[in-house]
């Protein structure tokens, strides 16, 4: 069970603060335990049953997400190709729900990718998606971190610049 003042990632509402647990502020549900969760870029407040279905767990730590980062040169788009809206769609949407960061690398380069190779826009699909991907991405990383969600992209650059700097210098 998780306590209140931890942060996790709670299904696609991305990462949330856990507010406090116990019995929640409406009627009928007294005997039943549930999470305030105060999702971190959002105003409102989720109340979810302790034992609820719905995918939870902790964020990653500080040394997860540098690994991570670190990593992200390595990751390898998908080749995953389909001129259906809707098998784009189940794609990404399942990328989505493995809720593990270096899917959602993999879908964010994917996009960019995509656009690369086409020399155009990419659909709205893809679009949509990629943000999202990057939205969850990016919040995660941020509380790992302990930075502003706006920092994370400059952040990454920084780093991922900085090792192919520190490599060519060592070769």
């Amino acid at each position: 069970m998780y306590q209140a003042g931890e942060f996790i990632v709670y299904g696609t509402s991305g990462v949330c603060r856990v507010e406090s647990v116990g019995a929640p502020p409406f009627a009928g549900e007294e005997d039943k335990l549930y999470y305030t969760l105060a999702p971190v870029s959002g105003s409102e407040t989720i109340y979810i049953p302790v034992d609820s279905s719905v995918f939870m767990r902790p964020v990653i730590s500080r040394v997860q997400a540098q690994r991570l980062i670190d990593s992200i040169p390595s990751i390898e788009e998908d080749h995953f190709t389909s001129h259906s809206l809707r098998m784009s769609t189940e794609h990404y949407q399942a990328a989505l729900q493995t809720h593990d960061c270096r899917d959602l690398v993999q879908l964010i380069k994917t996009v960019y990718a995509k656009a690369r190779r086409s020399g155009r826009r990419v659909s709205q699909i893809d679009q949509r998606y990629r943000k999202r991907a990057e939205e969850l991405l990016h919040g995660e990383l941020a509380v790992a971190l302990g930075i502003p969600v706006g920092e994370v992209p400059a952040y990454i650059s920084r780093s991922i610049s900085g090792k192919g700097a520190k490599t060519a210098k060592t070769q």
